[in-house]
């Protein structure tokens, strides 16, 4: 039907339909927002609006203007379809909150979970809350007794009955001192107020007196009280100062607190999984999915390492030191490992672990940096292929000078970090297979050395190869040769190097000095730096001189060290007899290239480098096939923890660049570059007759020791036998006399006549 405002109380006031005569009895209206829906009728012929009025609903809407109703039609809807769409209205408003609900927790989520999220938790909540607790069991440690009972329990499994007491003893010891002082603060309150109250009792009779001074010689009883007032006044300043400046000071002593908190926590917190993902993961960098703990710990558990699993089947939970983070060109972590798991099991397995963890063995690097804690460091795909940098004295060459006391750039970290080879106080010992690039990292050595002009440099090469021909200008000497003549020449140099010593030591005394310094080594020609290389240093030490060559070198290492003098020996074939356990003790840096297994790596490198994960074995040297791993090489003393080294590389052309830059050098410091001059044969009857003196006879070996007194570097080589085969030769042979071999001095003196006879009938 058709509504009319006296058929409803709720008619719109305003309504055209209205009479105006009955608008006072008409009920105001509250409009309310809404909406239309399908179900509404309207009448567009009219203003009004057909409808059903129903109990509780309004039914009356203007054209344009919704109330809070809706309007049906009577003769298409029924009660059951009316409630049945209020049913389905609500449905769908259902639907609609709990997709809200969906989208806000998947937007919450997404922003707690992203990487810069979770990173600025890490540092601002999680480190300075960990350092915290850091801080705090540092403080129970080192305030309690914890510690001693950990070392009770650990010496009590062990069965060690010894430490058991050891630690008993340091615990009760412990216990008495914390008693004492627990006593001590006890009585330091009362203490204070004692002290306090003299010191305020002795300052006011101090102050009182100084006034009664004062007031008798100006004759003012005011000054009585002005040094008072002068204390009163300064506590005033005080409190005014501590006020004004206290906000600032506690300021900035949060701020340092804080600070310290997150370093502690940074440094020795353990994060949780969630959390550990570091902050210069790039969005773009092919390392962003760094493993996490549990991808670590399966790799390990794949390695089959009995007390491993032992411990992880027993409930053991893994404390990461450092959790999985970007380091150079690869990711490193580190964890303690439970009992019965050393690093040298999971080292025996690399190649496994490697496989687990879908990289090359020569790409995974487990160490012990500490006992039971593994270093795992892992490079980044491909990241020892490719060139290295160019060495960086190249950059500047004709501008560029080095300094023996600073070292020379060698080579690069795996990281890319550059490092300096040194030259003062440190020694070298290099090895691996040939063509793994020994020759070079010595070479690029030697060439840094030579832009330092002071450096006076000695190679010996015990093979015929012409590696060092480019530097040959500027080298000292240079003697080649695969025969006796080069052994004995390198043992002469060996032996001039040690007699040396003593020269530089009188020196250093004459200047008063401890070790030898650049301004020295300008002011004192006798203190300029010297290197001497052995190449192929087992034709030395595995010769008949062997044992005299390793006593000079190995008493050279230990007593040059601060005399500016640097040996480098190279050996391709690393062994107990090639490398000398007493010479490779005392060697700073040791560099070991490709190399075909752990003995001749320990050999190199030292003993128990392999168990310890320090091993070159994995490095491939070149072949037809490819270049492998030239010039990469496992080095222990460049750097302050051992690790990969890759050498820097400079070619024949470049290596003249530099041979000539250094000969440049030496003459604008006025220092003669020629080889030095070798002295001339000795005339060795001439010496035997010089130590026989006017003895008619002298057992040989007695003549053999003054010859070595006389000349070392040429008859210290000599034995007995050497000796009796010259004489022999010149028909003046020993004979035995008195129960002993001796030598006539008639008969070198007859031998010296017939050999000069004889020469002068060769010039005439």
């Amino acid at each position: 039907m058709t509504t009319t405002p006296s058929d409803n109380p709720h008619t719109d006031p305003t309504d055209s339909t209205v009479d105006p005569g009955e608008q006072d009895e008409v009920t105001n209206v509250r409009y309310l927002p809404s909406h239309r829906t399908d179900r509404v009728v309207v009448d567009r012929s009219t203003t009004e609006i057909e409808a059903i009025d129903r109990p509780g609903r309004t039914a009356v809407e203007r054209a344009g203007e919704v109330l809070d109703c809706e309007v049906l039609d009577a003769e298409l809807v029924s009660d059951e379809d009316y409630r049945a769409a209020q049913r389905q209205a609500a449905v769908e408003r259902y639907r609609g909150y709990r997709r809200d609900v969906v989208a806000v927790a998947r937007l919450t989520r997404t922003v707690a979970t992203h990487r810069r999220t979770r990173a600025l938790f890490r540092h601002a909540v999680a480190y300075p809350l960990a350092g915290a607790g850091v801080v705090a069991r540092r403080w129970r440690d080192s305030h309690s007794v914890n510690r001693f009972e950990r070392q009770m329990r650990a010496a009590e499994a062990a069965g060690d009955q010894e430490a058991l007491r050891y630690w008993q003893e340091a615990r009760d010891a412990e216990k008495q001192r914390r008693h004492q002082r627990v006593m001590d603060w006890a009585r330091l309150p009362g203490q204070l107020v004692k002290a306090g109250v003299i010191a305020v009792v002795g300052l006011a009779a101090f102050l009182l007196v100084l006034g009664v001074i004062l007031a008798i010689d100006s004759g003012q009883f005011t000054d009585v009280i002005g040094p008072i007032a002068a204390v009163f006044d300064a506590v005033a300043f005080a409190v005014w100062f501590l006020t004004t400046y206290g906000i600032v000071m506690l300021l900035a002593g949060t701020v340092l607190g804080a600070g310290y908190l997150y370093a502690q926590g940074r440094t020795h917190a353990e994060m949780p999984a969630w959390l550990s993902v570091p902050d210069d993961q790039g969005e773009g960098d092919s390392l962003d999915r760094l493993p996490d703990e549990g991808t670590i710990i399966k790799a390990l558990l794949g390695l089959n390492i009995p007390g491993f699993k032992q411990a992880v089947k027993e409930g053991w939970k893994p404390r990461f030191r450092q959790v999985p983070h970007v380091d150079g060109k690869g990711w490193r972590a580190q964890i303690d490992l439970p009992l019965s798991c050393p690093v040298e099991e999971i080292v025996k397995r690399k190649t496994m672990l490697a496989h687990n963890l879908v990289r090359y063995p020569i790409e995974v690097w487990p160490t012990e940096p500490s006992p039971s804690v593994l270093d795992l460091w892992v490079a980044k795909p491909g990241a020892l292929s490719g060139p290295v940098d160019p060495w960086p004295l190249l950059d500047d060459l004709d501008h560029t000078r080095a300094d023996y006391f600073e070292g020379v750039p060698v080579g690069v970290t795996i990281k890319g970090d550059m490092v300096r080879g040194r030259l003062f106080e440190a020694n070298y010992f290099v090895g691996g297979m040939m063509g793994s690039g020994k020759s070079t990292q010595v070479i690029t050595l030697l060439l840094g050395a030579m832009l330092d002009p002071l450096v006076d440099i000695d190679v010996v090469v015990m093979a015929e190869n012409a590696d060092y021909e480019p530097m040959k200008p500027r080298l000292r000497s240079l003697v080649a040769g695969a025969g006796d003549e080069t052994v004995n020449a390198c043992m002469g140099m060996l032996s001039d190097l040690f007699e040396e010593v003593s020269v530089r030591g009188r020196a250093l005394r004459e200047h008063d000095a401890r070790a030898v310094t650049r301004a020295l080594a300008e002011k004192d020609s006798r203190l300029r730096p010297r290197i001497m290389v052995v190449d192929e240093c087992q034709n030395l030490f595995m010769s008949e001189h062997g044992r005299d060559a390793i006593e000079t070198a190995v008493k050279l290492i230990s007593t040059a060290r601060k005399y500016a003098i640097t040996l480098m020996f190279l050996t391709p074939e690393p062994s107990k007899d090639a490398c000398p356990r007493k010479i490779i003790t005392v060697t700073s840096n040791k560099a070991c290239f490709a190399i075909g297994d752990h003995q001749a790596n320990d050999a190199v490198l030292g003993s128990g480098s392999y168990k310890a994960g320090i091993s070159a074995v994995g490095l491939t040297p070149k072949t037809d096939e490819g270049p492998g791993d030239v010039g990469t090489c496992m080095q222990r003393g460049f750097t302050a923890k051992p690790g990969l080294l890759r050498t820097f590389f400079v070619n024949q052309d470049d290596a003249h660049r530099v041979t000539a830059r250094a000969l440049q050098l030496r003459d604008q410091h006025g220092i003669t570059t020629t080889p030095a001059e070798r002295e001339p044969e000795r005339d060795s009857l001439a010496d035997i007759a010089a130590v026989l003196g006017d003895a008619p006879r002298m057992k040989t070996l007695d003549v053999l020791q003054r010859l070595v007194e006389l000349h070392r570097p040429t008859y210290q080589p000599w034995t007995a036998r050497d000796l009796t085969a010259f004489l022999t030769e010149h028909e003046a042979a020993p004979y035995k006399t008195e129960g002993a071999m001796q030598i006539s001095a008639a008969r070198i003196r007859e031998a010296i006549t017939v050999r000069d006879e004889h020469e002068g009938d060769d010039t005439a």
